[in-house]
């Protein structure tokens, strides 16, 4: 039977579509990547205590019940300066003063209208920032940046509304050591909200200071490429039992919700065990049970077979056959 060139053209197309949507199993649909809770554990009080766990970089010892004993809280009580938003492996954009400090606000305070509801002790171990000479770094839209008149009749920053404070237990720039303490006191992200790593895509690209761009997933973590896995003519993860506890399977993700991923072979496939893993470059994207927080590459090169993906696929820093 003849075929016209038309139904040869649509056949064609067909077939082409079908390449891409079947290269390497691709599953359509997508499956969320769970959120991680990052920053402190410390249990829900009026300001939270720093003890085990209770932020990163935060260490155990007494407190006032406030998050900090107040020592050094005269230190930090200096004006902002020109803001800054500052890249933070596990909240994202963090704001931060002149000096690098990062900047809090509380929960227990209001935006609408402006009001700081920490005074007395807690002052001590959550330093306000005082409004006078802070100006808008890059990024930064100077159009929420305010103030607010404390009970005592000082004035105190305020970004979107929300009064601005330091932590007495940061005691070097980039520290995050007041994250979540309480459940109530969080960094704050340069439009005045809690900093957090939500809005990132279900696979995205960070740049690391050793191995440079590599593929991270929703919560920032690392992601990995097994060398014993195979990827053509379809993807065959040989992690499995014990090896996928260690190693949990990156779950399918659109490739619409990617940010800097080679599309090439971005797609899913259902594992024997039934669980659904996604691919970039056809090849088993996985992270690793050994990474504590974001930013962590602790399963580079372990066992000489585990590596960092690229944002291509490609293991960075794997030997070259």
């Amino acid at each position: 039977m003849k075929t016209s060139w038309r139904s040869a053209s649509l056949v064609a197309s067909a077939a082409a579509v079908l390449a891409l949507t079947t290269a390497c199993g691709q599953e359509s649909g997508t499956s969320a990547v769970g959120s991680q809770n990052v920053g402190a554990t410390a249990a829900a009080g009026d300001y939270g205590s720093v003890g085990a766990g209770a932020g990163a970089g935060a260490s155990a010892s007494p407190s006032n019940g406030y998050g900090a004993d107040g020592q050094n809280s005269g230190a930090q009580s200096a004006a902002a300066g020109k803001l800054a938003v500052t890249q933070n492996a596990q909240l994202g954009k963090v704001l931060t003063d002149g000096k690098g400090m990062t900047l809090y606000r509380f929960d227990e305070d209001t935006a609408e209208p402006p009001k700081s509801n920490c005074d007395g002790d807690c002052a001590k171990a959550w330093p306000p920032v005082a409004a006078d000479d802070a100006t808008a770094g890059a990024g930064i839209d100077k159009a929420l940046l305010g103030e607010v008149t404390r009970s005592d009749g000082s004035k105190q920053l305020t970004i979107g509304g929300w009064p601005a404070y330091r932590y007495a237990k940061d005691t070097k720039a980039g520290d995050i050591a007041g994250q979540g303490v309480g459940g109530k006191w969080f960094a704050l992200a340069p439009d005045g909200k809690k900093a957090t790593l939500a809005s990132l895509p279900g696979l995205s690209v960070r740049k690391d200071p050793k191995l440079g761009d590599i593929v991270v997933d929703k919560n920032g973590m690392t992601v990995y490429r097994f060398l014993k896995d195979v990827a053509w003519p379809k993807p065959i993860s040989n992690c499995t039992g014990s090896c996928l506890e260690k190693w949990p399977a990156v779950g399918i993700v659109s490739p619409d919700d990617t940010k800097g991923i080679e599309k090439k072979g971005l797609m899913g496939f259902t594992r024997p065990d039934g669980v659904k893993q996604m691919t970039v470059d056809c090849w088993p994207a996985y992270t690793f049970s050994g990474d504590a927080k974001p930013g962590d590459t602790n399963g580079q090169g372990v066992g000489g077979t585990w590596y960092v993906m690229a944002p291509s696929g490609k293991p960075i820093g794997a030997p070259k056959k």
